[in-house]
């Protein structure tokens, strides 16, 4: 391929993307998108950026330069929703999102003109519809996934509702978060350039905390308050959306409102859904058989396909249908309970709690772990992570069951972390 022909910028940017635990494998469509949105020397800067969050004084260290350059390169980068700033006590740090959740999908959540943004929707179509290593490397890597389903709350009987916990309600999350996001779905923006779209609606999906403080900051995503971010969820709900969100207790970043048709996510769901590319609900449908009369609504619903039609086996109507679900690939959103006219269908416990990360260190390091990127994670040959990220590290770590543990003591090959792995895990 052409890109491998001279080490360039953008060819040291993928190295980097790659040093995130889902990674970007690397193909010509890849280095397309790479420079629509990156000039040459953007994506060779970026790359020597740490993959932890930084200041403009580590970066200025970095790119051997001054100060206030390096601010002015920063500040460009994040008007660009390339990076992402947030202010803490006082400080701006900044990050490097992954492409996906991150500067992909930032670079379509608003209508922009110095980007083409028909040519990056079909490099982005190309990359991600078509080729399927990037969505293959996002979504079956490993058993921690990125995203995680929000149950459909009201389609929760009482008994239910006292079973779900805080954080596996959207609606916590949205009446919680320090700041809260509305921006243009970057599927469905993607799939009209391409003429493919559903009639979903376009400005509904959200961001919270410091990603929402941000993109609100330059204008990739709207400002909202907490009331009408409880409107949209409902106007989700009624529109047959699935909450799609991070993979997190704590600080939330996103919930997409997902559609079957335009949702990556999704569409990885139905493609792979065996190996859970997804982290489903806590829940899931339960037919009613006497109440069910066949009429597909619920199958039409579903997203993932997770509902059939089959036989009622009934002698007296040999025609009759019954809903039949999938459980292996069902996510548990509760579509289709909203979808039922019939009362036939309601949701149940699933007989296994499903596992969600405290918080994105802990996603991180799981991620890493399963997918053999935890040395790149703990020593990036960019910069040395400090005692405090180093704790944060072990301490994820040493609480991961024994067979995990040694498979991170085995991928870094380092006598202290063995040590230290050996020592206080017993």
């Amino acid at each position: 391929m052409s890109h491998t022909t001279l080490k360039s910028g953008y060819t040291e940017l993928v190295e980097r993307l790659n040093r995130f635990p889902q990674g970007a494998p690397s193909s010509d469509s890849l280095y397309k998108i790479l420079q629509i949105l990156f000039s040459e020397r953007e994506a060779g800067l970026v790359a020597l950026l740490p993959i932890k969050p930084f200041t403009a004084e580590k970066a200025s260290r970095i790119w051997k330069m001054n100060l206030t350059e390096a601010r002015q390169v920063l500040d460009e980068l994040s008007s660009r929703a390339i990076l992402l700033d947030m202010e803490q006590h006082g400080q701006t740090t900044y990050v490097l999102p992954p492409p996906m959740a991150g500067f992909f999908e930032f670079s379509l959540m608003r209508l922009r003109g110095d980007v083409d943004q028909k040519v990056l929707s079909e490099m982005f179509y190309q990359y991600l519809n078509v080729e399927e290593e990037f969505i293959r490397a996002l979504f079956v890597g490993g058993e921690t996934q990125l995203g995680r389903v929000f149950v459909q709350e009201p389609m929760l009987s009482a008994d239910n509702a006292l079973h779900v916990l805080d954080y596996e309600r959207a609606s916590e999350i949205i009446q919680t978060a320090s700041h809260r996001g509305v921006g243009v779905c970057y599927c469905r923006h993607k799939m009209q350039h391409m003429g493919r779209n559903c009639d979903a609606p376009l400005d509904i999906c959200m961001t919270f905390n410091g990603t929402a403080q941000s993109l609100t900051r330059h204008e990739y995503a709207r400002l909202i308050d907490v009331r009408e971010g409880m409107d949209l969820l409902q106007q989700a709900h009624e529109r047959g959306l699935v909450q799609f969100g991070e993979n997190v207790q704590k600080s939330v970043s996103f919930i997409c409102n997902c559609c079957g048709c335009c949702c990556e996510a999704l569409i990885a769901a139905r493609k792979f859904g065996i190996l859970n590319p997804i982290h489903t609900s806590n829940f899931l449908p339960v037919v009613d058989e006497a109440q069910c009369n066949g009429c597909g609504k619920c199958v039409t619903a579903c997203p993932v396909e997770a509902m059939t039609l089959v036989s009622a086996n009934d002698p007296q109507h040999p025609k009759m249908k019954k809903a039949k679900l999938d459980a292996d690939i069902c996510l548990g959103c509760g579509v289709c309970v909203r979808a039922c006219s019939r009362d036939g269908l309601s949701l149940h416990e699933r007989a296994q709690r499903v596992i969600t990360p405290v918080n994105s260190v802990h996603r991180v390091v799981m991620m890493a772990v399963e997918r053999g990127g935890l040395e790149d994670l703990i020593f990036d040959n960019r910069v040395m992570w400090n005692h405090r990220a180093m704790a944060a590290v072990l301490g994820v770590i040493l609480r991961l069951p024994p067979v995990k543990r040694g498979l991170a003591s085995q991928q870094v090959k380092s006598r202290y972390l063995e040590y230290l792995i050996s020592r206080f895990a017993n």
